[in-house]
């Protein structure tokens, strides 16, 4: 029996376990990527491990997140991060050369190696037939040590592409079509694979687009093989040595199938407030649209900002929508310039913004009060555009373009202009001088270090007797920018757990912080797919804080699970979801925490009602071994 790609790439890397589906399984990776967002708290656990230099074959750093430098809080972390990066031998690129994960793409993703990063769309370099998978800030420092990451091994989705795009439906329709059919939690446990004849219409950059976004179906990663067009676009960059020929074996067997036949897409939109409740375009055309958001890691390759360029070429932006790009990368804009596209851009009336992830998180370019924002990034969660009342659309850059137009979402093919074909150049300009190289004398380096950096907070051992009050209780699909919110106001506080405690949940309920220190902690409960979102281990680390010792939901986004692990937080599965409705917020709850085994049940006794409610946990051993200890954190540090 042959192999899948994905069994192909894990196998090149894994380190511990086998191919078993379900199996815990530890690989160890070639790459790392950090951001400027989450690392802080990554170079923190490596200054308590004593780490002098990084044991892992290639490390790049990137400052493409926090850039608003209204006070000294942003910039003093980039200082304590170059100094960092240069001392421990990470390459660095310059703040401001682009997002992270296409300029990863362009520069460093190889096909055939492994690369773990500090955030949760690594799994973009999937694109180019990379084993890819976005961790929380201490598993990235784990990886930074040369330690394996561990995971579950996933069951693997055959997604079959036959037929080609037709005009005006770019690949974010692809991956807006998979959603479609698996929701934000449908691929939860599983690596969706690309394959088929479809596969060979897409570039790179397309293929990036689908992977990236293939993390809101809370999947482990999406891979697409390596052929021609992987070859093409690393000659491109000067790096075609590196190219290897990778695919599925044709006895392959897979979990599941999916078909995908490309030739019958539609432009498609997600609606507000999830990735995953998307529509035809044509479903919604005519609402009036207050802002137009193109960018973001997922649709600003060179491609995108040729096709938007086209669309706008000669047009002016409707008058009451607020219009803005931002580029992915240097050489994007350099490419952009060189043809032409800027002018156009500029000339219609788009504002241009710097090659940062900017307005996806949050870090500027709201919208209006009640505003309704289309836009080309992977996410669209409540209060994460910065404003809670906004109305967040996931399109296509070509809808988004057509709508910026007309100020109502609009089909781009009810436009009536010539379709846009785009043409990779056979080389990009060359900006690898972006990248700053490790200092040759690690030794001389001295670490400059703000006074918005703080130490991490203690984490104390889990008492033999868990007791406390139901804190929250939260629907489905909590997403980690519920817990730990985006945006400009909070973004520069990331690494100050003490004050970025004072605003958890505040999407959710602004008196969470105060309630749960007044009681001194307790519980969460909450229903399926708890976590869901970006990587952020400080949505694990805030409840923590606060004095939440479990949470008991119906089910977890994987990479939250694995950072509630590193972190402290006991996670319990209802063994029956019906008692999720046996349990209010304030109730009591108590739990018998002294021997905490794989595979158990528990009982907790909720004492407001006087009824007992079985439970068990997801995790295996080790993990329930840590959890006890307090988290990995403090595993590591003992």
């Amino acid at each position: 029996m042959g192999l899948t790609l994905s069994e192909k790439l894990i196998q090149a890397s894994l380190v511990e376990g086998d191919l078993t589906r379900n199996s815990r399984i530890g690989i160890k990776p070639n790459q790392s990527l950090s951001h400027d967002l989450n690392v802080i708290m990554t170079y923190l656990a490596l200054e308590s491990a004593g780490l002098e230099k990084v044991k892992i074959d290639l490390a790049v750093q990137y400052i493409d997140h926090n850039m608003i430098q209204a006070d000294y809080k942003n910039d003093d972390d980039h200082r304590y991060i170059l100094d960092t990066t240069s001392k421990l031998g990470i390459i660095t690129a310059r703040p401001g050369s682009g997002i992270c994960h296409q300029l990863h793409l362009e520069h460093w993703a190889r096909p055939g190696h492994s690369l773990i990063g500090g955030d949760s769309h690594t799994v973009a370099a999937g694109g180019i037939g990379m084993l890819s998978i976005g961790v929380g800030g201490f598993d990235n420092a784990m990886a930074l040590a040369g330690k394996p990451f561990y995971f579950t091994m996933p069951e693997i989705v055959k997604v079959e592409l036959t037929g080609e795009l037709q005009p005006f439906v770019s690949a974010k329709n692809i991956i807006l079509e998979v959603l479609r059919r698996l929701g934000v939690k449908g691929g939860v446990g599983k690596i969706l694979e690309y394959t088929g004849p479809g596969v060979k219409t897409l570039n790179v950059a397309e293929r990036s687009t689908i992977t990236n976004m293939g993390q809101e179906t809370g999947a482990t990663t999406s891979v697409f093989p390596s052929d021609e067009n992987t070859r093409k676009w690393l000659k491109a960059y000067g790096r075609e040595e590196q190219y290897i020929e990778l695919s599925a074996d044709e006895d392959a067997v897979y979990d599941e199938v999916m078909e995908i036949n490309l030739s019958q897409l539609e432009p498609l939109i997600a609606l507000p407030h999830l990735p995953g409740n998307v529509v035809t375009v044509r479903e919604v055309a005519g609402l009036k649209v207050d802002q137009v958001m193109i960018g973001s890691c997922t649709n600003t390759a060179l491609n995108d900002v040729l096709s938007v360029a086209h669309i706008l070429d000669g047009k002016e932006i409707h008058k009451d929508v607020d219009c803005g790009l931002f580029p992915s990368t240097r050489t994007v804009i350099r490419e952009s310039i060189n043809r032409g596209a800027y002018e156009k851009l500029v000339a219609s009336g788009v504002r241009m913004f710097e090659a940062i992830c900017g307005g996806c998180n949050g870090s500027g370019f709201a919208p209006k009060s009640d505003g309704v924002s289309l836009r080309t990034t992977p996410r669209n969660f409540l209060g994460r555009s910065g404003t809670k009342t906004a109305k967040i659309y996931l399109c296509s850059p070509e809808t988004a373009a057509a709508s910026a137009i007309t100020g109502v979402i609009t089909d781009p093919r009810d436009l009536g202009i010539a379709p846009f074909e785009y043409e990779m150049p056979e080389k990009f300009v060359d900006d690898r001088d972006l990248f700053i190289m490790p200092s040759e004398n690690p030794e001389e380096v001295e670490i400059r270090r703000g006074p918005n950096i703080k130490p991490i907070p203690e984490m104390k051992p889990m008492a033999d007797i868990t007791n406390g009050e139901v804190l929250l209780k939260l629907g489905d699909d909590v997403s980690t920018d519920h817990i730990c919110p985006a945006g400009a106001n909070f973004l520069p506080i990331r690494s100050n757990i003490p004050e970025m405690s004072k605003y958890a949940f505040m999407v959710v309920d602004e008196s969470f912080p105060e309630r749960s220190k007044d009681v001194g902690g307790g519980f969460l409960v909450a229903g399926t797919n708890y976590g869901q979102g970006s990587s952020r281990e400080q949505a694990a680390i805030l409840p923590r804080y606060l004095g939440v010792k479990a949470i008991v939901a119906k089910g977890y986004a994987r990479l939250h699970l694995a950072n509630l692990v590193n972190w402290g937080i006991l996670p319990l599965l209802f063994v029956n979801d019906d008692d999720y409705e046996k349990i209010s917020q304030s109730d009591v709850l108590t739990l018998d925490t002294e021997n905490l085994k794989e595979g158990q049940e528990y009982i907790i006794k909720n004492e407001t009602k006087g009824i007992k409610i079985p439970v068990n946990s997801p995790l295996v051993q080790y993990d329930l071994d840590s959890i006890k200890l307090g988290g990995t954190i403090n595993r590591i540090k003992n």
